[in-house]
């Protein structure tokens, strides 16, 4: 029997850009609200973010984490940090929340520890943040729609940011990092150790300490997400006639069957697969809305 569709839908989807001061650590908020669509999963994507999850209503629901060895479980708020392979997300015809695009050198200043701490687990939000949760979550109920909602939002990290929680990390490491983001992930780790004046080992050492993948990982990473947006704004614009050999050399792969296998190994699945399943949830279907691959600036 296929599943019923309630004849009520809501499928609310909006994009905010953090106050001025908060750029630098956060790249922009994204509010969803879903009701009376089909039970869906969700492939959560390795990315050049951390993420930071505030649901309104029902609980996020996590089926398998990027780590095998974390059990599946429900969270009211989540932090997630970066990581290579994929978590699974499940709902059952409704979901809602706001989620924050979190940059890893902005991590000591919002959250009080290195991006590196969280590498590859999902937390509750309230383990890092505390209190600040419970009071987020109910203003942001109680508020009239997405943009008081991103303000209340705005106005609590601001308040974390004058707090001074850590600091600043090594400034070799944020070079590196601002390097790896400009090139699309195309610099070699030699490269970014002459840079820095590091050896190799030192800086891979640092590197993954700070932001929680080796040089080489988060390489991997953020060609991996420039090529997806730019897969899913190629099939907005022509139809199902991508061309994934000219995106895999736009992208720095050796060739389609690289960037194939990249997919299968970041993503789970190859980039047909991919589309098919994802194209019309809320995360992907709303990238359409983002533009060009961003994120050159930090």
């Amino acid at each position: 029997m296929s599943p019923v569709v309630d004849e009520l839908v809501v499928d609310e989807y909006c994009r905010g850009v953090p106050a001025e001061p908060l750029r630098r650590y956060v790249a922009r908020y994204t509010g969803y609200r879903q009701r009376g669509v089909r039970p869906a999963r969700h492939r959560g994507l390795p990315s050049p973010y951390l993420t930071l999850i505030f649901t309104l209503d029902e609980p996020l629901t996590i089926v398998a984490h990027p780590d095998p060895g974390q059990p599946p479980g429900e969270f009211g708020t989540l932090i997630g940090g970066m990581h290579c392979t994929p978590a699974l997300i499940a709902h059952e015809g409704a979901q809602s929340g706001i989620q924050v695009a979190l940059r890893p050198l902005g991590a000591r200043a919002l959250l009080g520890l290195p991006a590196g701490e969280l590498a590859d687990i999902d937390v509750p939000a309230e383990a890092v943040l505390g209190t600040v949760c419970a009071e987020l979550r109910d203003r942001v109920r109680a508020a009239d729609g997405w943009s008081g909602r991103f303000a209340i939002l705005d106005e609590i990290l601001l308040r974390r940011l004058g707090a001074g929680a850590a600091g600043e990390g090594p400034a070799e490491v944020g070079q590196a990092w601002r390097q790896l983001l400009y090139a699309g992930g195309a610099v070699r780790v030699s490269a970014l150790a002459a840079e820095t004046g590091w050896s190799g080992r030192h800086l891979t050492s640092r590197f993954r300490a700070e932001i929680g993948l080796t040089p080489k990982a988060a390489a991997r990473v953020i060609r991996f997400d420039r090529a997806r947006h730019l897969l899913v704004s190629q099939l907005a614009v022509v139809g199902s006639d991508t061309r994934l050999a000219d995106l895999a050399v736009a992208c720095g792969y050796f060739d389609q069957a690289h960037l194939a296998r990249e997919f299968r190994s970041l993503a789970g699945c190859p980039p047909s697969q991919w589309l098919a399943e994802e194209f019309r949830n809320v995360q992907a279907g709303a990238w359409l809305a983002e533009g060009a691959w961003e994120d050159r600036a930090w």
